[in-house]
């Protein structure tokens, strides 16, 4: 079905005036226009109250950042592109949308907001067209591709996990969502190994492992007496840690001083957080 409903939207596209309208403008451009576009739909989402207008604004930014992904790449998306060439811009206006409402509502507040989500849009559709391309493994742009797309999880990862602790959902509802946020996340990051055509079990597997142990460590730091900072801090880590071990060991490269370093800095996240413990 995935294939058929490509395959259609390929044809739809092919030799009428707006598909030649789009290659016609180059595709660093079209990035340009894509980021400063998103960023005019979240600077008008912090004008309206949260409470009021959430319900309005998430279906909004998520349509927003599908399409201006798609602008911005266009050309070769197929199978499961559908899907992992839009997870990582999509989740981060969501993530950033949310976390705004934490902050005061101002301007001193507002532009490190837009810069920051500039920032990170643009290097993330850079980094999306990159996996589109398909570039070899080997080279050096891949490698920076695969870093931007690391980090941005991670502060992803951050925010979500700030967001949900933040909001004082109920226990199981906190879990949840954090899991899921760590399932869909971490399931593109294992793809982007190999940037197959289609998704296997093993990185099903793989991101279960994962989701599963943010799930289970997200409702034990519920219980402890921590900063919302710390608490965030912890989940982050273990996301960062347990998902670059997953994906080195899918690349054949978990050599000894990899694993030493997650671990340490999964270890001193976790000092961290016994020295902040609240008594």
């Amino acid at each position: 079905m995935l294939n058929r409903l490509s395959k259609h939207i390929k044809f739809s596209f092919k030799n009428n005036f707006l598909s030649r309208f789009i290659l016609f403008i180059p595709k660093r451009i079209r990035i340009v226009i894509s980021t400063v576009f998103m960023v005019g739909v979240l600077i008008i989402s912090t004008f309206f109250g949260f409470a009021e207008t959430f319900h309005i604004f998430v279906p909004l930014i998520i349509l927003f950042s599908f399409l201006s992904t798609y602008f911005a790449i266009f050309e070769g998306v197929d199978g499961v592109e559908w899907y992992m060439l839009f997870i990582a811009p999509i989740f981060l206006a969501l993530a950033l949308y949310f976390s705004y409402t934490l902050f005061p509502v101002r301007w001193l507040t507002r532009l490190p907001f837009i810069i920051l989500f500039s920032l990170g849009y643009y290097g993330l559709l850079l980094t999306m067209n990159i996996f589109n391309v398909g570039v070899t493994k080997s080279l050096q742009l891949y490698r920076a591709a695969f870093s931007i797309n690391y980090i941005a999880q991670t502060f992803i990862m951050f925010l979500s996990s700030l967001v949900v602790v933040s909001f004082r959902l109920p226990l199981i509802y906190s879990g949840f969502a954090l899991s899921a946020v760590a399932f869909v996340l971490s399931l593109q990051l294992f793809w982007s190994v190999s940037l197959d055509k289609k998704i296997s079990a093993q990185l099903i597997k793989y991101s279960l492992v994962l989701s599963i142990s943010v799930l289970q460590l997200s409702w034990l730091v519920t219980f402890l007496p921590l900063d919302l900072n710390v608490s965030a801090l912890i989940l982050t880590g273990l996301y960062y840690s347990l998902a670059g071990l997953l994906y080195h060991q899918l690349s054949d490269r978990l050599f000894k001083n990899i694993v030493r370093e997650y671990l340490f800095v999964l270890i001193f996240i976790f000092l961290i957080a016994i020295l902040t413990l609240r008594y």
